[in-house]
């Protein structure tokens, strides 16, 4: 097992220092910029496919599609 870099855990208090504060609400805001995880960019309906490669074939696409969409709307 290979480690790459580094974490510093905080430990657990009773009382919340300034600086953990404002690390906890950035970590919130970076949150909320995310894709909402209802987004799949998968059309609805039910698909068959004759091999499992033609399916993540399909699901690539979707995703590659949907990314660019993301990409196109940002300012």
């Amino acid at each position: 097992m290979r480690t790459i870099g580094q974490r510093k855990e905080h430990p657990i208090t009773f009382s919340a220092t300034a600086s953990l504060l404002l690390e906890g609400t950035r970590f919130n805001d970076e949150i909320h910029r995310l894709p909402t995880g209802r987004l799949t960019h998968i059309p609805k309906g039910v698909f068959h496919f004759k091999t499992h490669e033609a399916a993540n074939q399909h699901q690539q696409a979707c995703l590659i599609d949907g990314i660019a969409e993301i990409a196109l709307n940002r300012p």
